[in-house]
């Protein structure tokens, strides 16, 4: 529902902005640029993102479907359940809920986001049977969904692939700032729950876990800004976002090659979604990346994007990462909006800029708040969300100010 009104709402707030100008500006080509705007867009979407993307996306759906046969999803979810005893207390340690909560989380940190949903689901309806009042999440069912909106993701593959799609030199470099921007959403979502919730922070499992991530991560951080100049830090993140990624592939096939599965056959199973998968979002990149164009070429963007300068400007801010604002405040209510505006955003200001690739980063920064509780609530007949928007978009925004910090680290 929230994309309906977002999607006509930009159809008519730009005819009414285009509408004004033409009446109080005399701009009489503003139509015309709207139009323009509108088949120029469509095309965009499918000859330049989505075709080009079903190559990548068939590569990467291989490689990852040979990874869950080498049992990196199963590897996770033994490695995780310790953690996740301590903060789901309301779950009995034996229940089906925890497997399917540590199967779903496993698929996400991997990207596989086919096999993540039906996980989620299924953990949903599991929790949904320890719930005496059927009509509002428990704490548990919050502290699921929270999680989940945060985003955390090892690989941004969908990311990574539109920016080679657009011509990045390098598409893998913001897989690190995107990690670090992601972990800091989890960790606040985490943390504003388990206060709601009483849930005993200090306990050894917990620190053990958030304590020594967030230590790995500071320290790697301090490293990387106090060490190394600006080139050298973005060398250092090329050189090991890529390592990292050609050694998961490698890991992935000793892995599967270990328990004699038959890689090639594995690889050629989970590709062959991959154009499915590009053909699916065709009709959802078009319809968004035309809303966003008429809303661009309306002039009501730049409206949008001087206001924010002002106000951050008058707080003595560096405005530099402005325009890649409509990203971050896109990515709550719609999946598909957020994509269609940091592709907008990357080819306006060109993927390898600093806007480029700090929209790229809000939009592998946490997951569709709105659009999943829909979804998991909606799943088990949910009606009321209690605290759980809110503690989703606390998880947001601490993502947005993470990618802002990272991307001026890394980038500026």
């Amino acid at each position: 529902m929230a994309l309906n009104y977002i999607w006509s709402g930009f159809f008519i707030v730009g005819f009414i902005a285009a509408l004004l100008q033409w009446l109080f500006l005399g701009d009489a080509e503003i139509f015309k640029r709207i139009v323009d705007g509108t088949f120029e867009s469509s095309k965009l979407a499918v000859m330049d993102i989505a075709l080009p993307l079903a190559g990548v996306m068939t590569l990467w759906l291989g490689i990852m479907n040979v990874g869950e046969k080498a049992g990196a999803v199963d590897w996770l979810a033994r490695m995780i359940a310790p953690f996740f005893s301590r903060i789901f207390p309301g779950v009995p340690k034996n229940h089906p809920a925890t497997g399917h909560m540590v199967m779903n989380f496993s698929a996400n940190l991997l990207g596989l986001d086919n096999a993540a949903t039906p996980f989620g689901l299924k953990a949903m309806e599991s929790l949904q049977t320890l719930n005496p009042n059927k009509d509002e999440p428990t704490d548990a069912q919050i502290m699921f969904l929270v999680m989940h909106t945060s985003g955390l993701t090892l690989i941004p593959l969908a990311i990574m692939a539109q920016r080679a799609i657009l011509g990045a030199a390098d598409p893998s470099d913001i897989f690190i700032p995107c990690m670090i921007a992601t972990y800091v959403a989890t960790v606040t979502g985490i943390v504003a729950c388990a206060i709601r919730q009483r849930i005993n922070l200090f306990d050894r499992v917990v620190v053990g876990w958030l304590g020594g991530m967030t230590a790995a991560l500071v320290g790697m951080i301090y490293y990387l800004t106090t060490y190394l100049t600006k080139p050298e830090m973005e060398l250092v993140s090329k050189v090991v976002s890529n390592f990292i990624l050609f050694g998961i592939i490698i890991t992935f096939i000793v892995g599967a090659l270990r328990r004699k599965v038959n890689v090639y056959d594995a690889f050629i199973e989970g590709a062959k979604g991959g154009i499915q998968t590009s053909i699916t979002i065709i009709p959802y990149l078009v319809g968004m990346l035309v809303a966003i164009s008429v809303i661009r070429n309306s002039g009501i963007f730049g409206f949008i994007v001087q206001g924010f300068s002002w106000i951050f400007a008058g707080l003595g801010l560096n405005t530099d990462f402005v325009p890649a604002l409509p990203t971050a405040l896109m990515k709550p209510l719609s999946g598909s909006g957020a994509r269609a505006m940091m592709i907008d955003t990357m080819k306006t200001y060109g993927v390898d800029s600093f806007v480029g690739r700090l929209s790229a980063i809000f939009q592998g920064s946490a997951d569709t708040t709105f659009y999943i509780v829909a979804l998991y609530f909606g799943s088990v007949g949910i009606k009321r969300t209690r605290y759980a928007i809110t503690a989703g978009l606390i998880a947001d925004l601490a993502g947005v100010i993470a990618a802002i910090a990272v991307a001026y680290a890394f980038f500026h």
